[in-house]
């Protein structure tokens, strides 16, 4: 389990729960010599065979529902724990989210995804280091992203941000000047590569610090909110 970073927001990986159980049954027998002996009206030895039988069978479900969980984790789906407010209001600290890591292998990264990723080399923002971290996709490849007047602008076009509320619109800001990517200036994608930021854009560490992310980092698309029960969202 990775330490909580202040910043960005991340995501701690949960490993899926199991519980696995044992199946058998006992066979009844008689004692020898007793009523239910061997011989003329007895009812035989116990059935130690089917006894066996069953175990075996229990186990191999075991084994099997291990497995599949296993895969599913690996390839398929993974839960995640946001311990930082960097996609607040969105993704708040303590929720949990679902990320479907097939998702990119049967279609393209959009805009306004929300995508989990490992952590870039060139990340530094302070505190611990985590593996992995969450952000949405602003900018995709070969795109030119710039600022103004607090608002986001793609290919000289101001980009519609209706995924975050009115009051939090218009309030992004350039990152920390001397590199390329900090949108003091115009900057454009490079190809294979996206431009990430967090939702809260006053106090998220993003592609304005570190630059964009390649496709091969991404783990896979946030599809929902699974915990609080009470908040449960797709996104």
């Amino acid at each position: 389990m990775t330490p909580e970073p202040d910043d960005p927001a991340l995501a701690i990986d949960e490993a899926p729960a199991g519980r696995a159980g044992t199946l058998g049954a006992a066979g009844n027998g008689a004692t020898p010599g007793g009523p239910g002996s061997d011989g003329p009206g007895g009812a035989g030895a116990p059935d130690t065979p089917r006894t066996s039988r069953w175990l075996r069978e229990g186990i191999i479900v075991v084994v099997v529902a291990v497995l599949v969980a296993v895969l599913l984790r690996t390839f398929v789906v993974q839960t995640f724990f946001i311990p930082s407010g960097s996609m607040e209001p969105t993704l708040k600290v303590g929720d949990r989210i679902l990320v479907n890591k097939l998702s990119y292998h049967l279609h393209g990264v959009g805009r306004g995804d929300i995508v989990v990723f490992s952590r870039p080399p060139a990340e530094n923002c302070g505190g611990p280091e985590v593996n992995d971290l969450v952000k949405r996709v602003i900018g995709l490849p070969g795109e030119t992203l710039s600022l103004s007047g607090g608002d986001v602008y793609v290919d000289g076009r101001r980009l519609d941000e209706s995924w975050l509320p009115a009051s939090e619109q218009g309030q992004t800001r350039p990152g920390p000047g001397g590199t390329l990517y900090s949108l003091q200036h115009a900057y454009k994608v490079p190809a294979n590569d996206y431009f990430v930021m967090g939702d809260n854009r006053t106090d998220s560490c993003d592609s304005r610090y570190w630059g964009p992310i390649s496709k091969s980092l991404i783990v896979g698309k946030v599809e929902m909110r699974v915990w609080p029960f009470s908040s449960i969202t797709f996104f």
